[in-house]
C-alpha cells in the first residue's frame, strides 16, 4: 500500500480498512493489477454489509472517514473455520483446489499466472518461459491471480482436459473486464476511492467468492456451462474467472508451479456494468468503450463528461445505477473555480483497459481524467474540442503525407504505395506528442481557465507541434528538385487543410 506520505508498506487486510484513509493507493505492477486488488476490496466491503444505505445517503457517505471501519471488524470476526489462506489444501484463497491432483504433472512455471507473460509468443514462441521454474513471490502471484479473474483474455489454457476435470477447462472466457474500459473514481485517499466505487444496493449484497469449493455450487468442465446469475455485487467483483491453482516453495513464500484452466461465466447485465461508457463502433452499433492499441482512452474522454451531463439533467433522488448518476448526486458548483484554484471537491476518473489479440496481451491502456461536480459542461466542450481538433490534424498530416507521395513516387507500384506513404506519414508522432497537451488543457479547465482562450492555445501548439514532425518525416527526401517539390507539396497541402472551412474554428485562431 502507498501512504499518504509516499511510502510503501505491507498491510494486512483489517489494517488496511481500518486506516484507508491514511493510505493513498494500492500498488501493483500494471495498471490491471491495481484495478484488480481494487475489485477484490470493493467486494469485501459488500460482502460486510458496508456500503451507503441510499442514493441520498451516498455523497455524505463519501464523506465519513471512518466509514469503512465496519470491514475491519467483519473481517476480524470472521468464523475460525472460514479461510483466508493462500495455500490451503481445501480452501485456497481465490483457487479451485479440485485441481490438486493435476498440479505437477500439468502445472508450469509460474510466468503463466502473469497476464503479461503467459502469452508472449514472439519472444517465447515455444513457450520455455513457461517452464522456467524461477519462483513468484506470494504477494505478487496473489496479485496476479486476482489480475487473471478480472482480466484474463479468452484462448486456450494450457492443460488438457483429458484425465483432468474435463474437455471445457481448456477453454478460457474473456474474463469480466477484459473486452471493456473499467472506469473508476479516484479521491484523496484510499478510503475515498473505495466510497466513492461503493453504490447502494438494492436486494442481497451477494456471497464473497472465497474459495471454489466452498458456498455456491459452480459449473462442472465437461461441457460448456451458461452463465450463471450474478447473487449481488459481491458476488460480482469477486468472480472466479479462473480456475487456478498455486503451488508453494518449502518455505511457504513463494509459488513455484501453477495450474490455470476455465473458470466461472456469469451472466452480465447492464445493471453489472454501472461504471461503463458507450462508444460507436464502425458499424453503427454501440459498445461499452473498450482498449485499443491505435486509438488512446483520452480520444474518448469526452464521453465520460457526457455520462455525467446526461445523469445531472435526468437525476432524482433515488437514482443510482450508474456511477454517473452518483456522481452527479453530488452538489454543482455554483460557479466555476477563479483560474488557478482547485475545485470544492475533486474526483480524477481513472480509465484501464487492456488490449489483446487472442489469448496474447498487446498492452494496457489507461487515462486519468479531472471530474468537479457541475463543470462537467464545460470539461466535455474541452474535451471533445480537444480530441476534434486531434483528429483533424492526424487526418491532414495523412493528406500531406500522400501529396509528397505523389510528387516523389511518380511511377509507383501499387503494393507499395502503403509503405511509401508511411515514410511521410507523421501521424505516430503527433498521436504520442498530443497526450500532453490534452492533459494540460483539462487540468486548466478544472482550474477555472477560460475553455475558448485553452483551446485556442491548444490547437495552435498541436498545428505547431504536428508540422514540426511533418517536416522531419520529409527531411530524406533527396535534396533534389523533385524532393523539394515533395516537400513543398506536403507542408502546403498541411497549411491548407488547417485554413479550410471545415477544420476546427481554433485551428484557424478563431472562437467555436
Amino acid at each position: 500500500m502507498l501512504t499518504l506520505d509516499d511510502r510503501l508498506l505491507d498491510l494486512s487486510l483489517v489494517d488496511l480498512f481500518h486506516d484507508a484513509d491514511g493510505l493513498r493507493s494500492v500498488e501493483g505492477g500494471t495498471p490491471g493489477e491495481k484495478v484488480a486488488v481494487i475489485e477484490f476490496l470493493l467486494a469485501i466491503c459488500y460482502a460486510s454489509g458496508t456500503y451507503p444505505g441510499s442514493a441520498a445517503q451516498w455523497p455524505a457517505w463519501v464523506d465519513q472517514t471512518d466509514a469503512l471501519r465496519p470491514v475491519a471488524q467483519w473481517l476480524a470476526q470472521r468464523p475460525d473455520g472460514e479461510v483466508w489462506d493462500l495455500f490451503h489444501p481445501v480452501e485456497p484463497l481465490g483457487q479451485n483446489a479440485l485441481l490438486a491432483p493435476f498440479l505437477d504433472e500439468h502445472g508450469a512455471g509460474p510466468a503463466q499466472l502473469v497476464i503479461e507473460r503467459v502469452g508472449d509468443y514472439n519472444q517465447f514462441f515455444d513457450h520455455h518461459h513457461l517452464e522456467h521454474p524461477s519462483p513468484l513471490p506470494a504477494a505478487a502471484a496473489f496479485r496476479a491471480m486476482l489480475t487473471q479473474h478480472v482480466y484474463g483474455p479468452a484462448g486456450r489454457a494450457r492443460i488438457s482436459g483429458k484425465g483432468t476435470l474435463g474437455a471445457t477447462i481448456t477453454n478460457l472466457a474473456a474474463a469480466r473486464l477484459s473486452t471493456r474500459i473499467r472506469v473508476i473514481a479516484l479521491g484523496d485517499t484510499l478510503g475515498e476511492t473505495l466510497r466513492l466505487n461503493l453504490a447502494p444496493v438494492n436486494g442481497p449484497p451477494g456471497e464473497l467468492n472465497r474459495t471454489w469449493t466452498v458456498g455456491k455450487e459452480r459449473r462442472g468442465f465437461t461441457t460448456k456451462p451458461i452463465g450463471r446469475a450474478v447473487t449481488g455485487p459481491a458476488d460480482l467483483h469477486s468472480y472466479l474467472g479462473r480456475s487456478i491453482l498455486l503451488r508453494p516453495t518449502r518455505d511457504g513464500d513463494q509459488v513455484d508451479r501453477v495450474l490455470l484452466g476455465a473458470g466461472e461465466l456469469l451472466a452480465l447485465s447492464d445493471e453489472h456494468l454501472q461504471d461503463a461508457v458507450y462508444a460507436t463502433k464502425a458499424d453503427g452499433t454501440r459498445k461499452p468503450l473498450w482498449a485499443s492499441a491505435t486509438r488512446a482512452v483520452w480520444r474518448q474522454a469526452h464521453a465520460l463528461y457526457a455520462a455525467v451531463a446526461e445523469a445531472r439533467s435526468q437525476v432524482s433522488g433515488n437514482d443510482s445505477d450508474t456511477l454517473y448518476r452518483r456522481l452527479a448526486l453530488f452538489p454543482a458548483e455554483d460557479v466555476a473555480p477563479e483560474p488557478g484554484q482547485q475545485p470544492a471537491r475533486r474526483i480524477d476518473l481513472w480509465t484501464v483497459g487492456l488490449v489483446a489479440k487472442q489469448a496474447t496481451a498487446i498492452a494496457w491502456v489507461d487515462g486519468t481524467f479531472p471530474f468537479a461536480p457541475g463543470l462537467e459542461a464545460r470539461l466535455y466542450r474541452a474535451s471533445y474540442r480537444g480530441s476534434e481538433i486531434a483528429e483533424f490534424v492526424a487526418g491532414a498530416l495523412y493528406k500531406a503525407a500522400y501529396a509528397a507521395w505523389r510528387v516523389a513516387y511518380p511511377n509507383p507500384k501499387p503494393a507499395d504505395k502503403n509503405s511509401q506513404v508511411a515514410r511521410f506519414d507523421a501521424r505516430g508522432q503527433h498521436w504520442a506528442a498530443t497526450r500532453e497537451p490534452f492533459d494540460l488543457l483539462m487540468e486548466e479547465t478544472t482550474l477555472g481557465a477560460d475553455v475558448q482562450a485553452l483551446l485556442l492555445e491548444y490547437a495552435d501548439t498541436v498545428a505547431t507541434a504536428a508540422r514540426k514532425f511533418l517536416a522531419e518525416c520529409l527531411d530524406p527526401l533527396p535534396r533534389s528538385s523533385q524532393g523539394a517539390k515533395a516537400r513543398a507539396a506536403a507542408l502546403r497541402r498541411f497549411d491548407d487543410e488547417l485554413t479550410l472551412p471545415t477544420a476546427p474554428a481554433e485551428l484557424r485562431g478563431e472562437s467555436s
